[in-house]
């Protein structure tokens, strides 16, 4: 079992579009696949069309041990992938979850548990580098950093990267980083040349030699609950494809 977060603490660099397009390609692929909505927003949870009642359990109540994971997953519409929603509830986390010791294995505790054997665990975290990234981290065999190609989002990386380090070397020493994922990417711009080029050189062989080129059609399918290849199967939705294909190569 593979289980990725995909993590970056600055907002907007499409980390749940690319956790729930890659996992729709893993899926078309024959791979068991759960996406696990690790961010308070509950972006992923929407934009996978899931849409909670009352009474529906979520990472919230699995993390404070009220609520049983396999009871949790929600499967999604008409796709052959799972659901670990989340909702606002989850704001609570740094507090709630503060004084309690081991708390950054309680995700790790939580998936020990499943009872479906998945392929692949993907985990969209928050646009943060709290506790429950760092519970993330701690259950994952392998981080995809998502990135915007532009300076501004360079900055961050050194601190994101000290932060995988203390992780894997503290609590995980199996984590990695699996890639470096450039998105909206234009290959025309000198300037989207030289953040390729400036991150291949100081992570030397993880930047994705696929890169997600900027698409309207990727950008809509959330707002109707669905992923790029239920909406529009077009050029865009072929790059998840390849994406994956690098994925399964290097785990």
């Amino acid at each position: 079992m593979t289980i990725i977060s995909f993590v970056n603490q600055k907002g907007g660099v499409c980390k749940t579009t690319s956790c729930l397009n890659v996992g729709a390609a893993l899926a078309r692929a024959g791979k068991s696949v759960l996406l696990i909505d690790a961010d308070a927003q509950g972006d992923l949870t929407a934009g996978a069309g899931i849409v909670l009642h009352d009474g529906d359990l979520t990472l919230w109540e699995v993390l404070k041990g009220t609520g049983d994971i396999n009871n949790a997953i929600q499967q999604k519409p008409g796709a052959a992938y799972d659901i670990l929603p989340a909702d606002i509830a989850l704001s609570g986390a740094d507090i709630e979850f503060s004084s309690i010791p081991g708390r950054d294995f309680l995700l790790r505790e939580a998936l020990g548990q499943l009872v479906k054997p998945y392929d692949f665990i993907l985990i969209d975290c928050p646009p943060s580098l709290g506790v429950v990234t760092l519970m993330a981290l701690t259950a994952s065999t392998g981080a995809i950093v998502p990135l915007i190609p532009h300076y501004y989002s360079l900055h961050g990386m050194a601190q994101l990267l000290d932060t995988i380090n203390i992780v894997k070397r503290r609590m995980n020493p199996q984590l990695d980083i699996i890639g470096v994922l450039l998105q909206i990417y234009d290959g025309r711009t000198i300037l989207h040349k030289d953040v390729a080029e400036a991150i291949e050189s100081s992570l030397p062989g993880k930047l994705f030699k696929t890169k997600i080129k900027k698409s309207i059609k990727v950008a809509e399918s959330p707002g109707v609950g669905k992923d790029v290849f239920e909406y529009n199967v077009n050029s865009v939705s072929t790059q998840y494809i390849d994406l994956s294909s690098e994925i399964m190569e290097r785990v």
